[in-house]
């Protein structure tokens, strides 16, 4: 066998060097090696794979394609013309749109002289974001044919993309509502890590208030917490925390469970008097934040009956101790004390602590004030949450201390109504996390109940665009 080795073979004259003659099988390299054909020059005979060498460098305006490349086309300044070469059998072209934008800048594709595309001797135009197409030249019957034909778009992104609970957007960012337990499912994070920090609410459950011949006290308000992104900014409260460890939040593609804290049960009336059994606030969750349930009212028919600690703490009864708000301890803090009751006189149930300051003392002539709440724009409107409710007035004495409104101060107004004799304490608002309001002295008038505290919230906002 002959073997013929150089490192060139170019024409002699002509435009053309043909190898091989009818009805020879050529074999060009072997294992390892690379066979290219010089610039612009082309081949016939030796068939293609279905691919083409794609040119890197983007087409802005009309061009005319070669057979055997691909095009990425930039139609980010306006929609522009791809001419076709002659079509001859086999030839192959391909288009992809660079910046996905064909979806307002066509990019129209027009055959040469009377080729067809797809049987039809017209422009056929390119208008599917993401789009990439490749045509191969079949006969004079159908010309150019689509053998490929790619509508996805993916591209990555700078902003993250989640699922779950109520959406609604705000300008730039879209905000998840939870009012009950469900899953914020991050199906992608953004390329751009700062927008992936994202904003939360998570305010839990608030007390149940108590009752009692001394005047219920007010339960504490859920703990609230709060962090504004930079990347997703509105007027947050005076305890937005910080926006840092442990307080951040930076999402990964993963299923976060949410749990909202139910509101705690009122104490109930019972004659001559009451047991005591009020609850306190159930906790809110979100990734790594928690926050406690409100604590309880003091409640009881004896002298002594303390508001339980919690997020923020109850207010005390007849004598009692108001609850320690904060626990356990956050920074900033999630809640504040539930105020005292005094042992003299008439003695006014203590209010439940709030969110931005701690439930109002009774006293021998009011019951005490929740402490106030906090509003915030994270839901797009200034909302408030997290009021303390109002202590129950003692019923003794002449004249007995009025019942009427002691519930959370300004400007929250979601917390319970502090009752006196005979009225029952009033429920904390839906999803506001606001304590129930004492109730009077179920001995005397057994509809006086305690107010049960209003369930709590978590919101979730972040930039989507």
């Amino acid at each position: 066998m002959s073997k013929i080795e150089v490192n060139e073979i170019d024409k002699q004259s002509g435009s053309t060097v043909t190898i091989g003659g009818s009805g020879t099988n050529i074999v060009i390299g072997t294992s390892g090696q690379t066979v290219s054909l010089g610039s612009g020059a082309s081949q016939s005979g030796f068939g293609r794979t279905g691919t083409v060498d794609w040119d890197t460098t983007p087409k802005t305006s009309t061009f005319t394609a070669v057979s055997g490349d691909g095009f990425f086309c930039n139609t980010t300044s306006g929609g522009f013309t791809a001419n076709l070469p002659a079509g001859v059998a086999g030839a192959i072209v391909s288009f992809a749109d660079y910046a996905g934008t064909w979806q307002t800048g066509n990019l129209t594709v027009t055959p040469n002289g009377t080729d067809k595309i797809g049987g039809v001797n017209t422009n056929v135009a390119l208008n599917t974001q993401g789009q990439s197409v490749t045509f191969l030249f079949v006969d004079s019957t159908q010309g150019w044919i689509n053998i490929q034909d790619s509508t996805s778009n993916e591209r990555g992104s700078a902003f993250m993309a989640a699922t779950g609970g109520t959406i609604t957007t705000c300008g730039n960012d879209k905000i998840h509502t939870f009012t009950g337990p469900g899953t914020f499912c991050v199906s992608a994070i953004g390329g751009c890590a700062a927008n992936n920090l994202v904003s939360y609410l998570v305010v839990a459950g608030g007390g149940g208030a108590g009752t009692g011949s001394g005047g219920g006290g007010g339960g504490g308000a859920g703990g609230y917490r709060e962090l504004v992104s930079p990347s997703a900014p509105y007027t947050g409260s005076p305890l937005q925390g910080y926006s840092s460890a442990p307080n951040r939040v930076t999402v990964t593609a993963t299923a976060f469970p949410i749990t909202v804290g139910a509101g705690g049960t009122g104490s109930p009336a019972t004659s001559p008097d009451i047991s005591g059994n009020n609850t306190s606030g159930g906790v809110s969750t979100f990734s790594t934040i928690t926050s406690a349930g409100g604590g309880f009212g003091g409640s009881g028919p004896t002298c002594g009956g303390d508001g339980a600690d919690g997020g923020s703490g109850g207010g005390g009864r007849y004598s009692g101790c108001g609850g320690a708000g904060n626990t356990p301890s956050t920074t900033p803090a999630q809640g504040f004390n539930g105020g005292n009751s005094v042992d003299a006189g008439r003695r006014g149930g203590g209010g439940g602590g709030g969110a931005t300051e701690a439930g109002v003392n009774g006293t021998t002539s009011s019951q005490g004030r929740g402490g106030a709440g906090t509003p915030t724009q994270i839901s797009g409107s200034a909302v408030a949450f997290a009021g303390g409710g109002g202590g129950a007035g003692w019923p003794g004495g002449s004249p007995p201390m009025p019942s009427g409104p002691q519930s959370n101060g300004s400007p929250c107004g979601t917390g319970g109504t502090g009752a006196g004799h005979p009225t029952a304490g009033g429920n904390g608002t839906t999803n506001r996390g606001g304590g129930g309001g004492g109730g009077g002295n179920p001995g005397s008038a057994p509809t006086a109940v305690g107010g049960n505290g209003g369930s709590g919230i978590v919101i979730i906002r972040y930039k989507f665009q």
